[in-house]
């Protein structure tokens, strides 16, 4: 009886796995559209600095302030696949008010801005990732 188990369990964990076909995620969901703003678009850097000095006025209390960006550019569009909501991965360098240029990883989602409603922004620059939400060194705000 343990011979037939083990012969019928071994059959079915070597049986191929059920592909399915991958479907873009606007096809599926009537909602989305996958047409969110490039990286340098400057509406989504001006979220990024008004998000940015509210969280260092509200929780850290250190005044700082995205004063410039330089270098910005895409890193992956899509990364996790077409079946995922649609993202658009960057980098670049941002000049902080306290003098530093520091590198700047940020992710543009589609649909997932306040309530869900139009795109929305995650950022994270390196050296003050405080809370550690993107550690380590804002890996995780990326692909």
């Amino acid at each position: 009886m343990k011979w037939l188990a083990a012969l019928i369990s071994c059959t079915l964990l070597s049986a191929p796995a059920l592909a399915r076909e991958i479907e873009p995620a606007e096809r599926r969901e009537g909602y989305l559209s996958a047409t969110i703003p490039v990286c340098a678009d400057p509406s989504v850097l001006a979220e990024i600095s008004s998000d940015f000095a509210t969280r260092e006025d509200r929780f850290w209390h250190s005044g700082l302030r995205i004063v410039a960006y330089d270098k910005i550019r895409p890193v992956a569009w899509r990364a996790w696949g077409l079946d995922y909501i649609p993202r658009q991965f960057c980098t670049g360098e941002v000049l902080v008010s306290d003098g530093f240029r520091r590198r700047i990883d940020y992710v543009i989602k589609e649909d997932l801005g306040f309530i869900g409603i139009g795109w929305g922004t995650d950022f994270c620059i390196v050296g003050l990732d405080r809370n550690y939400g993107h550690a380590p060194r804002c890996r995780q705000a990326g692909p």
